[in-house]
């Protein structure tokens, strides 16, 4: 063992010393006796005497006593504690002169460091919430300013766009005309493709909470494309950036299928909320005439190319130009004046050439109504129109258009005339509703090389009423067909009405829409026969409006259930459902089949008045001839096909529904293909069919016949 550790005998006497530590200087036994008592010995190993432990804890107070202390130097009565002592209370005095306030005690306390983009996102909340309600753009433009941060702009403009799609058309019209007001001048076109893209990337988002998001945002992307604010360009960028099944991949495809590739679809998508300008088309005829009259008064072009702005209507300045014309021609005394006017216009870019062109070509049109009022005003546009070619105000291709077709030059009398009459006719058959009579009223005019024009003037003055009167258009047009209107006569009535489309629709906004539904319904109705559409289009510029047009109808003819659609479009002439029409049918071929007259029988299904769906007639005679056994019903079939009452496209619809559901048909009658190819072979000697339903009989299915 090593002789530095310390015995039994050692340890106990050390453990008895530190208990009595603190009573030492009380005691009444003298610290000397104590020591001597306790005095410990530690073996010779040549160290000092003195060299225990009980000797290094022992110090000598002020007072001249022992006293006992703590290891390290610490506690005990009389000292000053070891040289880090903590356990006791410490206190700072404040009026000390060494006072540190460094030394006072501290506490971390926990604060959240704000975001600088949700401080901005709250903000330009209250900016929008604000415009909602006041429809100030200044000061809107103001806030957003001053707000600074500029660099989250984008945010800007998916937050108004966002709030607005889930508000009224008001909010809608509001923030796109918000965004064109800030293009330029607040926010870049930058702002505008980030904010853009980043409403196509939360598209799926939006659609949860609002139902048709998807169109409502196509029609915001749409609207920023019109006004400028976003080029065509980022369509197709932005398509490449996004999955073909989100959201924002569709609002792409519809902003440029179902807006952007319309007709006339920059004024369509300036008036689907309401307009930028909150202005019905003759309100803004009343602005032009307006300013225009306050020009010739005060001379100042300036003041009336800013009013012209204003107005908003850039694809409406045709009609500045038409209108200054003809103040012109009112006052020669303003003549010169109008003309400074028109070239300074044309020259700046406030008036494009084709608004020019078309302004000149719409003046041309009615010069006749004009010269009535104002002797001069053929003579005067014969002598202008040269001379704003000269000056280089109107395009040289003019003087080639206006010597192009029936509409710019003067029409005859008696085709004044006949328009005349006709548009009496016409109003007095949507009062009467009176074909037999409009019929008689016709032949009496007694010129039948007007029909085309008598076909436009109705579908015209139609498309400008309610839908009653357009179904009404449409029926007359069956009634006209059967009577006394030959099909050229309706295909060249069409192709009028097509060449005219783009100003029809100066006055009809949704014109385009409306002549695709006549077409379409004309299609179904048997007036025209869908090749007719083909003759049509091949009539028109390829690039047209009413090219568009032809498109537009061919789609809903191919649509499926396209007839009874068609039908309804405009509310029905009949009103009769689907399935009351087929138990009428099957009713009136029971009547026949058990003995019943041809003429009765042809007369029921004129008055089921549905001749689209005259297919059902031709499926269900054919499976009631398989069924009983009595081919009786393609005598029936044949006078309805002499007397026109079922065309060839309904005969080979009917033999082609039949067809096709052969199969289940050999369930129920085992000879069913045998009789059928025994119908067709008939209907071809009747010429019932169109050549294309042949070609459609595989060789192997009539083989499997016989």
């Amino acid at each position: 063992m090593n002789e530095s550790f310390l015995t039994d005998e050692q340890r106990e006497v050390l453990k008895v010393a530190t208990q009595n530590a603190d009573t030492l200087s009380s005691s009444p036994i003298s610290p000397k006796t104590l020591l001597s008592e306790h005095q410990l010995k530690v073996p010779a190993a040549g160290k000092a005497p003195t060299a225990g432990i009980a000797v290094r804890h022992v110090r000598r107070s002020h007072s001249g006593k022992f006293i006992r202390v703590k290891k390290d130097g610490g506690g005990g009565k009389g000292t000053w504690g070891k040289l880090l002592d903590t356990d006791g209370e410490s206190h700072l005095d404040r009026n000390d002169p060494n006072y540190d306030s460094g030394e006072e005690p501290y506490q971390l306390i926990g604060s959240t460091v704000s975001d600088p983009l949700d401080e901005y996102k709250k903000a330009v909340v209250s900016i929008i919430e604000e415009y909602f309600g006041t429809g100030d753009v200044d000061t809107a433009a103001s806030d957003l300013r001053d707000l600074g941060s500029s660099k989250y702009h984008p945010y800007f403009i998916k937050r108004v766009v966002s709030m607005a799609m889930d508000r009224h058309d008001k909010e809608k019209e509001m923030a796109s005309v918000l965004l064109s007001a800030l293009y330029a001048d607040v926010i870049n076109s930058t702002h505008i493709r980030d904010g853009f893209v980043l409403l196509l990337e939360s598209a799926d988002d939006l659609a949860v909470d609002i139902l048709d998001a998807v169109d409502i945002l196509a029609l915001f992307l749409a609207r920023a494309v019109v006004d400028d604010i976003l080029p065509p360009s980022f369509l197709t960028r932005a398509k490449k950036t996004l999955s073909e099944s989100s959201k924002g991949f569709q609002v792409i495809e519809t902003a440029e299928k179902s807006y952007l590739s319309a007709p006339h679809h920059a004024e369509l998508l300036e008036r689907k909320w309401g307009g930028s300008t909150h202005l019905t088309v003759e309100e803004v005829k009343k602005k032009i005439d307006d300013l225009l009259k306050e020009f010739v008064e005060s001379g100042d072009t300036v003041e009336a190319y800013r009013c012209v702005r204003e107005l908003g209507v850039s694809f409406f300045h045709h009609e500045v130009v038409k209108r200054a014309l003809i103040l012109a021609m009112e006052s020669r005394a303003a003549e010169p004046l109008i003309m400074k006017f028109l070239k300074e216009a044309s020259e700046e870019g406030l008036v494009s050439s084709s608004q020019m062109i078309k302004g000149f070509c719409r003046l041309a049109e009615s010069l006749d109504d004009l010269a009535l009022d104002i002797p001069s005003a053929k003579s005067f546009y014969q002598s202008l129109v040269p001379k704003a070619i000269s000056e280089g105000w109107l395009d040289a291709s003019f003087s080639n258009l206006s010597n192009v077709g029936g509409e710019v030059q003067v029409e005859d009398s008696k085709l004044r005339r006949y328009k005349e009459e006709v548009v009496t006719i016409i109003h007095e058959y949507f009062l009467s509703d009176d074909i037999p009579e409009l019929i008689r009223s016709l032949e009496d005019l007694g010129a039948p090389q007007f029909n085309p024009v008598f076909l436009k003037k109705l579908v015209t003055l139609a498309m400008d009423r309610k839908n009653r009167e357009k179904e009404m258009a449409s029926v007359l047009l069956s009634a006209l067909h059967i009577e006394i209107f030959s099909s050229d006569d309706i295909v060249n009535g069409f192709v009028m009405l097509l060449e005219s489309a783009e100003d029809t629709a100066l006055d009809i906004l949704d014109a385009s829409d409306e002549l695709a539904l006549f077409l379409a319904r004309a299609v179904i109705d048997d007036v025209l026969a869908p090749l007719n559409l083909e003759e049509i289009s091949s009539r028109l510029l390829p690039d047209c409006s009413g090219s568009e047009t032809v498109r537009m109808a061919r789609s809903l003819v191919a649509a499926r259930h396209a007839g009874e659609r068609l039908l309804r479009c405009w509310g029905g002439g009949t009103g009769w459902a689907v399935e009351d029409a087929k138990d009428k049918i099957q009713k009136l071929l029971e009547e026949y089949e058990s003995g019943g007259v041809v003429s009765e029988a042809c007369q029921c299904i004129r008055d089921i008045g549905m001749p689209f769906f005259n297919h059902e007639v031709v499926k269900k005679a054919l499976v009631m001839a398989m069924e009983k056994k009595n081919d009786s019903v393609l005598d029936l079939l044949n006078e309805c096909f002499n007397e026109g009452l079922i065309t060839t496209n309904q005969m080979t619809k009917g033999f082609s529904r039949i067809k096709d559901g052969l199969d289940d048909l050999a369930l129920d009658i085992p000879n069913a293909r045998e009789k059928f190819y025994f119908y067709v072979e008939f209907a071809q000697g009747k010429s019932w069919l169109l050549p294309v339903f042949s070609a459609q009989l595989s060789p192997a299915m009539v083989v499997a016949s016989t």
